[in-house]
């Protein structure tokens, strides 16, 4: 599975908003939880801006966690820019593209993926 960049966040701190049974889902997946390389791009974007305060790395966070990085490769860039979906978030677009190409679950409480019909989604909110 692979983890929206708000679930992260919500996993790491700990954060009420990540309902319980998601949360165990998570720790007890039976396979490998990636976390996008879109997702620290977009941490680390939000944090410059001030709009998202926090200590420590994500990525540390991440890996100690157990989670695997997963890169972004050209098949994904090409995706994400020619999807069909009104979307405008190239973040978004990002993790919605690499769940298809792995036929892989997205782990999101973002409203604007349940247009996508074109990968599993594990609703989070």
């Amino acid at each position: 599975m692979l983890l929206d960049t708000h679930i992260l966040l919500w996993f790491e701190s700990g954060s009420p908003k990540l309902a319980r049974d998601i949360r165990k889902r998570i720790v007890h997946f039976d396979s490998r939880v990636f976390v996008s390389a879109a997702s620290f791009w977009e941490i680390a974007i939000k944090r410059r801006m001030g709009k998202l305060v926090l200590n420590g790395s994500p990525r540390a966070a991440a890996r100690a966690a157990g989670f695997v990085e997963l890169p972004i490769d050209a098949a994904d860039a090409e995706l994400a820019g020619a999807l069909d979906w009104a979307h405008r978030d190239p973040f978004d677009r990002m993790l919605a593209a690499q769940c298809v190409n792995r036929a892989m679950p997205l782990v999101s409480a973002d409203a604007a993926f349940r247009a996508r019909g074109d990968i599993a989604i594990l609703w989070a909110g």
